[in-house]
C-alpha cells in the first residue's frame, strides 16, 4: 500500500466520521507539476484506474495505489482541465464498473455521464463585506426573511426555449429579486443530476453544480451577483438519498457502500432510490464535507435540508415487514438523528451565521433546539402543519369556512415550538394540486381576492416566509419544469396586480419590525379576536419593543363586515397602513377606515377598549396601532387564545 500519497491525518478524519472537508483530499486535483491526483474511496475493490479521453478509457493504463481505509490514489501527468474521466473499478467478482468521481467538481453535460476535470480555484469574489456581516451578525431569527424559491431552469429561458447560463440567469433573476423586495433566494438543488423531471432531488454528483448551466465559477458569479444586491443565498441539500443511475454512489464497487446493503434499510421504495447509511464513518464524512463545500467554496449562506422526515423514521414511507427496526425496537433512525446533529455542529463551527433549514413534516420535537442541549440544531423548520391546514381551508366554498375555523387559529398553539418558515413551495403547484391561485374557490375576481388574503396572513403570521418564483404572476397552470414561467400573464390586469402587490407586501414587511423581530413568543402576538368563526374573521397584533405595533384583521368571506368591532389592549389609535383590497392590487377599493381611529371605552372580547372597522370582503388589512401609553401593547390581557383540535402535520 502506498499510504504516502494521502496525508495520514486526513485518512483519520475522514474513517473515523469526522472530516469536514475531504473533498480537499478525494477527487482530482491539479498539483503544481502540472498533474492530476486522483483520490476515491472503494474499499472492496480489487483495483482501481482512472480512464477518460486522455487513454482512450482504456482501464489497464493509469491504475491507481491501493492506500489504507479501503482508499485508492495516485498521479497522472498530461492531462488539461476539460478533460472527461471516471473511475474503472473492479469489483470483488471481477467486473469493471465505470463510475463518474463522488467528489467531482463538475461534469459533462447530460445524458453524458462523465465526471469533468476542473479546479474550482481562481474565482476573483467581491463579497467580502457580506460574509464578513454574515459572520457577525448569525441567522436572521430577529430579521426579516422573505425567501424567492427558484428552479434555476424554468424562471427565465432564451427566446429559442434554450436554458440561461449561470452568468444569463444573474442579469434576470438579481434585480427582479432585489424589485421585489425578497430578501433571499432559495435554489432548488443545483448539484448534478441526470434527470430533468426530479428537479435536482435526485444527485448523482453531490459536489458539482450542474453543468447545464455553466462552469462552477459561473455559478459562484450567480451567487456573487446575488450578495452584491443584498440577497442572501439558500441551496436545497439532499441528504437523504440518491438515484440508482449506474454512474451514481449505488454499488459504488460492486457492493453496497453509501447505502445499506439490506434493502430494507438502503432503499426507498416511494422514490426509487437508495438511502445513505448514516452509520458509516466515511458517509458521514462525505454528507459532512460536502456541506461545508458549499457553504465555503460557493459562499452559499444557507442549506435547506430536504426530506428530513424520511431520515428521522426508518418505516417513512415503508409497510410493515419492509423495514428494520432500531436497536430499542423503535422506528426512529438513530444513526441519521446524530448525522444531523454533529451537521449542524460542524456548520455552525465552520460557516458562521449559516441558515439550516428543515424540511420536516412530523411532530419529532426540538427541530431547532441547539444540538449541544439536545436538538437537532436546525435554525428553522418549515411549518407544514400551517401550510396543510391553510390550503386545506381556502379550498372550501366560503359558507362552510366557518365549521373549520381551527384550520386558520390552531397553528398558534404551536407557533413558538420551533422556529418557522411559512412556505408555499413547487410542490403545491405541481402534480395535480393546482395552482395557489386555482385552489381558491368562487369566481375571477374572488380568487384573486382569496389569494391576496392568504399571503397577507402569511406575512403577518409569525414565522419567516417563502414563496415558489412564479406565484407572484398568479398561473392559473401548474408549473412546469421544461419551459419558463408564464411572463406573458403581466399583460393582464389582475396578474399584474398580484405582482404588484407581492412586491409592496414584501416591502412593508421588511419595513416594519413588528412583523419579524419577535417569531418565538407571545410577546411578539396577541390575538384580537380567534373565535369569529361566524363571519370568519381574525385580528390580532403583531409587536416587538421598542416597534410600532401592527394590528391585523383577516376576513376570509365574501362579505363586508360593517361596525366590525375588535379589542384593544390600551386606550389609542388605529391607522389603516396597508390592505390587499385596494384598488390598484385589484381589489374593491374600499376605504372606510382613512385616518385616525380612536378606541372607545367600549368592552369588548376580554379587553376595556375597542373601535368599530369597515372590513372589506376576501381581504388582510393591517393597522398601526399606538396605544396613549407607549410600551403597553404587549401587556398581558385576558384576550382569547385559540381552540381546535390538533392538526396531524403540526
Amino acid at each position: 500500500m502506498n499510504n504516502a500519497l494521502l496525508p495520514e491525518f486526513d485518512r483519520y478524519l475522514f474513517g473515523q466520521g469526522i472530516s469536514r472537508e475531504a473533498y480537499r483530499m478525494l477527487g482530482a486535483h491539479p498539483e503544481k507539476d502540472g498533474s492530476w491526483r486522483f483520490a476515491v474511496w472503494a474499499p472492496n475493490a480489487l483495483g482501481v484506474s482512472v480512464v477518460g479521453e486522455f487513454n482512450n478509457w482504456d482501464p489497464l493504463s493509469h491504475p491507481l495505489d491501493a492506500v489504507e481505509g479501503g482508499l485508492w490514489a495516485g498521479r497522472i501527468e498530461d492531462m488539461r482541465a476539460g478533460q472527461l474521466y471516471k473511475y474503472a473499478i473492479t469489483s470483488p467478482e471481477g467486473r469493471i464498473l465505470y463510475k463518474a468521481d463522488p467528489y467531482g467538481v463538475t461534469s459533462e453535460v447530460r445524458p453524458g455521464t462523465a465526471s469533468r476535470l476542473w479546479s474550482i480555484e481562481g474565482y476573483d469574489w467581491t463579497d467580502g463585506a457580506w460574509q464578513k456581516a454574515k459572520a457577525g451578525e448569525g441567522v436572521p431569527y430577529c430579521r426579516p426573511m422573505a425567501v424567492y424559491e427558484v428552479h434555476a431552469g424554468s424562471f427565465k429561458r432564451r427566446e429559442n426555449g434554450d436554458e440561461l447560463t449561470y452568468r444569463e440567469l444573474a442579469a434576470e433573476l438579481v434585480p427582479y429579486v432585489k424589485e421585489m423586495g425578497f430578501t433571499h433566494v432559495e435554489f432548488m438543488p443545483i448539484a448534478e443530476h441526470p434527470l430533468d423531471a426530479s428537479w435536482g432531488y435526485q444527485i448523482t454528483g453531490f459536489y458539482a453544480p450542474t453543468s447545464r448551466f455553466g462552469t462552477p465559477q459561473d455559478f459562484m458569479y450567480l451567487v456573487d451577483q446575488l450578495h452584491g444586491a443584498g440577497i442572501g443565498v439558500i441551496l436545497d441539500w439532499v441528504p437523504a438519498h440518491f438515484c440508482k443511475d449506474a454512474q451514481g454512489l449505488r454499488r459504488f464497487d460492486g457492493l453496497a457502500v453509501y447505502e445499506h446493503a439490506d434493502p430494507r434499510q438502503g432503499e426507498n421504495p416511494q422514490w426509487g432510490t437508495c438511502i445513505f447509511n448514516y452509520g458509516r464513518n466515511e458517509v458521514r464524512s462525505f454528507l459532512i464535507s460536502n456541506a461545508v463545500y458549499w457553504l465555503k467554496e460557493y459562499h452559499i449562506d444557507g442549506l435547506r435540508v430536504d426530506a428530513v422526515s424520511s431520515m428521522l423514521y426508518l418505516n417513512y414511507g415503508k409497510e410493515d415487514g419492509e423495514w428494520v427496526a432500531n436497536e430499542f425496537g423503535g422506528a426512529e433512525n438513530l444513526e441519521a438523528v446524530r448525522f444531523l446533529k454533529d451537521l449542524s455542529i460542524a456548520v455552525e463551527e465552520t460557516a458562521p451565521g449559516t441558515i439550516l433549514c428543515a424540511e420536516e413534516a412530523s411532530a419529532y420535537p426540538g427541530i431547532t433546539e441547539s444540538a449541544k442541549n439536545g436538538g437537532l440544531g436546525f435554525s428553522f423548520k418549515w411549518n407544514m402543519g400551517w401550510m396543510n391546514d391553510m390550503l386545506a381551508y381556502m379550498k372550501l366554498d366560503p359558507v362552510h369556512r366557518k365549521y373549520h375555523h381551527d384550520k386558520v387559529t390552531f397553528s398558534l398553539m404551536y407557533a413558538f415550538s420551533e422556529n418557522f418558515i411559512l412556505p408555499f413551495s413547487h410542490d403545491e403547484v405541481v402534480h395535480g394540486k393546482h395552482t395557489l391561485l386555482d385552489k381558491m374557490p368562487g369566481n375571477y375576481f374572488e380568487k384573486f381576492a382569496s389569494m391576496r388574503a392568504l399571503i397577507g396572513y402569511q406575512y403577518a403570521h409569525p414565522g419567516k416566509k417563502l414563496l415558489f418564483m412564479g406565484t407572484e404572476l398568479a398561473p392559473f397552470m401548474e408549473w412546469r419544469f421544461y419551459e419558463q414561467l408564464e411572463w406573458h400573464l403581466l399583460q393582464y390586469d389582475m396578474h399584474r396586480h398580484m405582482q404588484h402587490y407581492i412586491k409592496e407586501l414584501n416591502h412593508f414587511y421588511t419595513a416594519h419590525p413588528a412583523l419579524w423581530k419577535l417569531e418565538r413568543g407571545w410577546d411578539g402576538f396577541k390575538w384580537l379576536s380567534a373565535d369569529d368563526r361566524n363571519r370568519s374573521t381574525i385580528a390580532f397584533l403583531r409587536m416587538a419593543p421598542g416597534e410600532t405595533a401592527i394590528a391585523v384583521v383577516v376576513n376570509f368571506t365574501p362579505m363586508v363586515w360593517e361596525n366590525y368591532r375588535i379589542g384593544l389592549p390600551e386606550p389609542g389609535t388605529l391607522t389603516q397602513v396597508f390592505t390587499s383590497d385596494g384598488g390598484f392590487y385589484g381589489g374593491t377599493d374600499i376605504h372606510h377606515n382613512l385616518g385616525q381611529m380612536k378606541t372607545e371605552e367600549v368592552p369588548w372580547n376580554g379587553f376595556d377598549h375597542s373601535l368599530t372597522l369597515t372590513v372589506p370582503p376576501l381581504s388582510a388589512v393591517y393597522y398601526e396601532y399606538k396605544p396613549q401609553k407607549p410600551g403597553t401593547a404587549g401587556a398581558k390581557t385576558g384576550a382569547p387564545k385559540p381552540k381546535g383540535k390538533r392538526s396531524k402535520e403540526a
